[in-house]
């Protein structure tokens, strides 16, 4: 029996091949590769430059960047914002293009948030050895510059012949469609044999729908986990950004409003429940509200759904305190799920939560905790109102700009931080509406992801209030991608605060005995110490000249007209603000540990010595 064919090369058969992938979650069908990004070299230029070229727009949309780190992070933020349901592509050259790609796969895989890179790789049939950009290893001769993603990638395969790309795409598109095992997904794709013909078979081509599983709880586990929630006395959910993935807030809610067992977020899960509910206590663990961080240390039974419990979360394993606190952890995946010596519970977070619900129906936590957890909030709120007040004449603080933003913003309104000082601000202080609204990525906090990561979010979601909030650090680590915005017409709101410097490592470095040494943006001092005078940099100047409309605000009032303003424009939208370096926000609720020097000569890093020691001491080990 003959099988019909079609000759193609392999960069035109994997861009066609893309193009026929759908993911489906409760009936409903997505692009699994919605687009692809790319920056052309001699690596990628005449295989899938001229495959997406012959393809055309209809058949794979494409968008042009200008650094291949940032492409990885624009196709993060759109992923986060379609619950990965979607993806988009990624293509590069051989060389420093490729490994541009290293730091946004590992930020993707990290956050389990699908993207798929596409590299270009030296020939296959070493025709040209060495090329250009190739990397010349003595023993292993198959090694190339690629090989820095395996690592960092869930799923890797090198394309050395045309028919290898059956099935290294099919086994591509499992891992970003699977919800227990996404991330980043490499191809790496020699330039020979990118554009090498082959007699490929029409079934190749044919539409595929990659069902996203919804895996329902094993009813032992279930048993167990409803039997030890009935016997706590003071539980509490951590929710991290499972929750939002499997779109589980409303059973969350539901869970909460029969029980009315409390809730604190992490970072990727804040707003899972609205920051106005009873039961939310807002965010945990060093960066977390005193309310969240009290109730953490006295509960004897801690219930995560979706969370890997970061060092941030648990407070570096000081903050869950009460002798016999256990754990269950409501995880679509297994590793994480028996963290911490937990009762597993490996199912998706939306159908656990209502199995769980209706294993616990009857079941509510006492009287007296609730009304202690919700004095806790409302004393929190205070704090939070204390933090945001501001005179309108008054040059404001960064988290004077937060209530500013606060006011201004709509419920569906997207914030995008991933770095510096405003992720524990925004963690302690934001007031999330919606479960889309708060779009932290703190899995690698990685600075330089909030401008593309922005530009991503609005092609998800157009018609959406994006704002990017960036520091002057992070600013200068990746602006470039504001080209691409105004380029696509796409109306990003970027809040640019101006502080001269590292603010957060500034602060930690004092901390643990550094002296902020290395962090302040100024000219070197007649001692050669970086404490002259803050360098006269204009970012705002800086903006304007990559295309972005600019309005400075140099007082309170001038930033909420500024902030409104953006909100209303149709165009590309810098917000620039010098701040007051002020503190205005509260302190640190929880501990971090940073290792400080056992040794030294100066007496402020032997002073953070002596505090660390006392810090280490409430370190545990739950088994």
């Amino acid at each position: 029996m003959s099988t019909t064919t079609r000759r193609l090369t392999t960069a035109q058969a994997l861009v066609r091949f893309l193009s026929a992938q759908y993911s489906e979650r409760d009936g409903v069908r997505h692009r699994l590769i919605a687009g692809t990004w790319g920056i052309f070299g001699h690596g990628n230029v005449a295989g899938i430059g001229q495959a997406l070229l012959e393809a055309g727009e209809d058949t794979m949309p494409f968008h042009q960047g200008r650094n291949e780190q940032s492409m990885v992070h624009a196709a993060v933020g759109y992923a986060r914002q379609l619950n990965r349901l979607s993806a988009q592509a990624v293509t590069t050259s051989i060389g420093p293009g490729a490994t541009n790609l290293v730091t946004g796969a590992a930020l993707a895989t990290i956050n389990r948030l699908p993207v798929l890179l596409l590299p270009g790789d030296y020939f296959a049939t070493r025709s040209a050895d060495p090329l250009l950009q190739q990397l010349e290893h003595p023993v292993e001769a198959d090694v190339s510059v690629n090989d820095t993603l395996r690592p960092v990638s869930r799923y890797f395969d090198r394309i050395t012949r045309p028919e290898m790309l059956i099935p290294a795409a099919l086994n591509a598109m499992r891992v970003l469609a699977d919800p227990a095992d996404t991330g980043a997904v490499t191809l790496a794709l020699p330039q020979d044999v990118q554009a090498e013909a082959y007699d490929w078979p029409e079934e190749f081509f044919a539409e595929r729908v990659w069902h996203v599983r919804r895996p329902v709880a094993d009813p032992c586990e279930l048993a167990e986990a409803v039997r030890a929630i009935r016997a706590a006395g003071r539980p509490l959910i951590v929710a991290g950004g499972g929750v939002h993935h499997s779109e589980a807030e409303a059973a969350l809610k539901a869970l909460v409003d029969a029980t009315g067992i409390p809730v604190a977020s992490t970072q990727a899960g804040k707003g899972s429940l609205r920051h106005d509910h009873p039961a939310d206590l807002g965010g945990i663990g060093h960066t977390g509200t005193a309310v969240s961080d009290d109730i953490a240390r006295t509960a004897d039974l801690i219930i995560g759904v979706g969370t890997r419990y970061t060092d941030f979360t648990t407070a570096s394993n000081t903050l869950f305190q009460q002798p016999g606190v256990r754990f269950v952890n409501l995880n679509i995946t297994a590793f994480d799920a028996h963290k911490l010596a937990a009762r597993p519970l490996v199912a998706d977070a939306r159908t656990g939560l209502e199995a769980l619900t209706e294993g616990l129906s009857g079941h509510r936590v006492d009287a007296a905790y609730e009304a202690e957890y919700r004095a806790g909030k409302a004393r929190w709120e205070e704090v939070v109102q204390a933090a945001y007040r501001a005179e309108d004449s008054a040059v404001p603080t960064q988290t004077q700009v937060l209530g500013a933003l606060d006011a201004v913003v709509g419920d569906d309104d997207v914030v995008i931080n991933a770095a510096g000082s405003l992720p524990g601000d925004l963690h302690k202080l934001w007031r999330a509406r919606g479960p889309r609204q708060y779009h932290l990525e703190y899995g690698y906090s990685c600075m330089g992801y909030e401008i593309p990561a922005g530009i991503g979010v609005q092609q998800a979601a157009p018609g959406t209030p994006v704002w990017s909030l960036v520091g002057d650090g992070t600013y200068l680590m990746m602006p470039t991608e504001i080209v691409t915005a105004v380029q696509e017409g796409l109306p990003v709101n970027l809040v640019l605060i101006q502080n001269h410097g590292y603010a957060s490592i500034g602060g930690l470095s004092e901390e643990v005995g550094g002296e902020r040494f290395g962090t302040a943006y100024r000219y070197r001092a007649a001692d050669g110490t970086f404490s002259g005078a803050p360098l006269p940099v204009d970012l705002a100047a800086n903006a304007a000249s990559l295309g972005m409309d600019v309005i400075r605000a140099k007082t309170v009032r001038e930033l909420r007209d500024a902030l409104a303003a953006a909100r209303a424009s149709d165009r590309p939208t810098c917000v620039y603000v010098e701040t007051d370096p002020t503190p205005t926000a509260p302190p640190a609720e929880a501990w971090w540990d940073v290792p400080v020097a056992e040794v030294a000569s100066r007496d402020a890093a032997s002073s953070a010595r002596e505090r660390y020691e006392g810090h280490v001491a409430d370190r545990r080990r739950h088994l």
